[in-house]
Protein backbone atom coordinates (compact mmCIF):
# COMPACT_ATOMS: atom_id res chain seq x y z
CA UNK A 1 0.00 0.00 0.00
CA UNK A 2 1.44 3.36 -0.96
CA UNK A 3 0.73 6.63 0.79
CA UNK A 4 -0.41 9.70 -1.12
CA UNK A 5 2.62 11.59 0.19
CA UNK A 6 6.26 10.81 -0.52
CA UNK A 7 8.17 9.56 2.50
CA UNK A 8 10.29 12.68 2.87
CA UNK A 9 13.05 12.55 5.45
CA UNK A 10 15.94 14.82 6.40
CA UNK A 11 19.54 13.63 5.97
CA UNK A 12 19.81 13.48 9.78
CA UNK A 13 16.61 11.41 10.05
CA UNK A 14 17.84 9.00 7.39
CA UNK A 15 21.17 8.65 9.23
CA UNK A 16 19.26 7.71 12.41
CA UNK A 17 17.28 5.04 10.55
CA UNK A 18 20.51 3.69 9.04
CA UNK A 19 22.25 3.66 12.45
CA UNK A 20 19.34 1.76 14.02
CA UNK A 21 19.36 -0.75 11.15
CA UNK A 22 23.13 -1.24 11.38
CA UNK A 23 22.98 -1.70 15.17
CA UNK A 24 20.23 -4.32 14.93
CA UNK A 25 21.95 -6.19 12.11
CA UNK A 26 25.54 -5.90 13.32
CA UNK A 27 25.22 -6.01 17.13
CA UNK A 28 21.88 -7.22 18.49
CA UNK A 29 21.05 -9.97 16.00
CA UNK A 30 24.47 -11.68 16.15
CA UNK A 31 24.32 -11.63 19.97
CA UNK A 32 20.86 -13.25 19.96
CA UNK A 33 21.95 -15.84 17.39
CA UNK A 34 24.84 -16.76 19.69
CA UNK A 35 22.52 -17.15 22.71
CA UNK A 36 20.02 -19.23 20.71
CA UNK A 37 22.78 -21.50 19.38
CA UNK A 38 24.16 -22.00 22.89
CA UNK A 39 20.67 -22.67 24.30
CA UNK A 40 19.82 -25.10 21.50
CA UNK A 41 22.89 -27.12 22.43
CA UNK A 42 21.62 -27.55 25.99
CA UNK A 43 18.99 -30.11 25.06
CA UNK A 44 15.23 -29.82 25.59
CA UNK A 45 14.18 -26.66 23.80
CA UNK A 46 10.55 -26.69 24.90
CA UNK A 47 11.44 -25.64 28.46
CA UNK A 48 14.59 -23.67 27.71
CA UNK A 49 13.88 -20.01 28.49
CA UNK A 50 17.02 -18.74 26.78
CA UNK A 51 16.09 -20.57 23.61
CA UNK A 52 12.41 -19.52 23.63
CA UNK A 53 13.12 -15.88 24.50
CA UNK A 54 16.01 -15.76 22.03
CA UNK A 55 13.87 -17.05 19.16
CA UNK A 56 11.13 -14.57 20.04
CA UNK A 57 13.61 -11.70 20.19
CA UNK A 58 15.17 -12.79 16.88
CA UNK A 59 11.72 -12.62 15.21
CA UNK A 60 11.22 -9.12 16.65
CA UNK A 61 14.63 -8.00 15.35
CA UNK A 62 13.94 -9.49 11.91
CA UNK A 63 10.60 -7.66 11.79
CA UNK A 64 12.32 -4.38 12.76
CA UNK A 65 15.01 -4.91 10.12
CA UNK A 66 12.37 -5.50 7.47
CA UNK A 67 10.42 -2.40 8.57
CA UNK A 68 13.53 -0.19 8.61
CA UNK A 69 14.70 -1.55 5.26
CA UNK A 70 11.36 -0.66 3.67
CA UNK A 71 11.39 2.82 5.21
CA UNK A 72 14.89 3.49 3.92
CA UNK A 73 14.02 2.14 0.47
CA UNK A 74 10.90 4.34 0.24
CA UNK A 75 12.55 7.42 1.77
CA UNK A 76 13.18 10.53 -0.28
CA UNK A 77 15.98 12.42 1.45
CA UNK A 78 15.46 16.18 1.28
CA UNK A 79 18.01 18.68 2.54
CA UNK A 80 16.08 21.78 3.64
CA UNK A 81 19.26 23.89 3.34
CA UNK A 82 19.03 23.48 -0.44
CA UNK A 83 15.43 24.69 -0.70
CA UNK A 84 15.17 27.09 -3.62
CA UNK A 85 12.17 29.22 -2.62
CA UNK A 86 12.66 30.11 1.03
CA UNK A 87 9.74 32.54 1.05
CA UNK A 88 7.23 29.66 1.20
CA UNK A 89 6.69 26.72 3.54
CA UNK A 90 8.10 23.45 2.27
CA UNK A 91 9.72 20.40 3.84
CA UNK A 92 12.24 21.34 6.52
CA UNK A 93 10.87 24.83 7.13
CA UNK A 94 10.59 26.18 10.66
CA UNK A 95 7.38 28.20 10.76
CA UNK A 96 6.02 30.58 13.35
CA UNK A 97 2.23 30.50 13.31
CA UNK A 98 -0.39 32.38 15.32
CA UNK A 99 -3.94 31.22 16.02
CA UNK A 100 -7.12 33.33 16.39
CA UNK A 101 -6.21 34.11 20.03
CA UNK A 102 -2.74 35.35 18.98
CA UNK A 103 -1.04 32.34 20.57
CA UNK A 104 2.26 31.84 18.75
CA UNK A 105 3.67 28.42 18.04
CA UNK A 106 6.86 27.39 16.25
CA UNK A 107 6.80 24.16 14.25
CA UNK A 108 9.29 22.49 11.93
CA UNK A 109 7.99 20.32 9.09
CA UNK A 110 9.89 17.03 9.18
CA UNK A 111 9.46 13.49 7.92
CA UNK A 112 6.76 11.40 9.56
CA UNK A 113 9.46 9.19 11.10
CA UNK A 114 11.11 12.23 12.71
CA UNK A 115 8.06 13.64 14.48
CA UNK A 116 8.62 14.98 18.00
CA UNK A 117 5.70 17.10 19.19
CA UNK A 118 7.51 18.20 22.36
CA UNK A 119 10.31 19.70 20.22
CA UNK A 120 7.84 21.26 17.75
CA UNK A 121 8.74 18.82 14.96
CA UNK A 122 5.54 17.87 13.12
CA UNK A 123 5.18 15.18 10.48
CA UNK A 124 4.95 16.20 6.84
CA UNK A 125 1.53 14.59 6.46
CA UNK A 126 0.01 15.95 9.70
CA UNK A 127 -3.05 18.22 9.32
CA UNK A 128 -1.13 21.39 10.25
CA UNK A 129 1.77 20.59 7.91
CA UNK A 130 -0.60 19.82 5.03
CA UNK A 131 -2.36 23.16 5.60
CA UNK A 132 0.91 25.10 5.74
CA UNK A 133 2.53 23.62 2.61
CA UNK A 134 3.26 26.34 0.09
CA UNK A 135 2.13 29.11 2.43
CA UNK A 136 3.86 32.51 2.56
CA UNK A 137 4.16 35.00 5.41
CA UNK A 138 0.76 36.56 6.12
CA UNK A 139 -1.27 33.66 4.66
CA UNK A 140 -4.23 32.40 6.69
CA UNK A 141 -5.01 28.68 6.73
CA UNK A 142 -7.82 26.72 8.36
CA UNK A 143 -6.90 23.38 9.89
CA UNK A 144 -9.25 20.66 11.06
CA UNK A 145 -7.78 19.26 14.27
CA UNK A 146 -9.21 16.64 16.64
CA UNK A 147 -10.14 19.51 18.97
CA UNK A 148 -11.98 21.32 16.17
CA UNK A 149 -11.23 23.79 13.40
CA UNK A 150 -8.53 26.42 13.92
CA UNK A 151 -7.20 29.20 11.76
CA UNK A 152 -3.48 29.92 11.68
CA UNK A 153 -1.56 32.83 10.22
CA UNK A 154 1.99 32.33 9.03
CA UNK A 155 4.15 34.86 10.89
CA UNK A 156 7.69 33.76 9.91
CA UNK A 157 9.48 31.14 7.83
CA UNK A 158 13.06 29.97 8.41
CA UNK A 159 15.22 27.31 6.83
CA UNK A 160 18.46 25.90 8.23
CA UNK A 161 21.65 27.59 7.04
Amino acid sequence: MTTPYPNYISPEGFAKLRAEYDHLLGVERPAIVEVVSWAAGNGDRSENGDYLYGRKRMREIDFQLKRLSKKMKDAKVVDARQQGDKSRVYFGATVTIADEDDNHRIVTLVGNDETDIEAGRIGWSSPIARALRGAAIGDLHRVMLPSGEKEYEVMAIRYPD
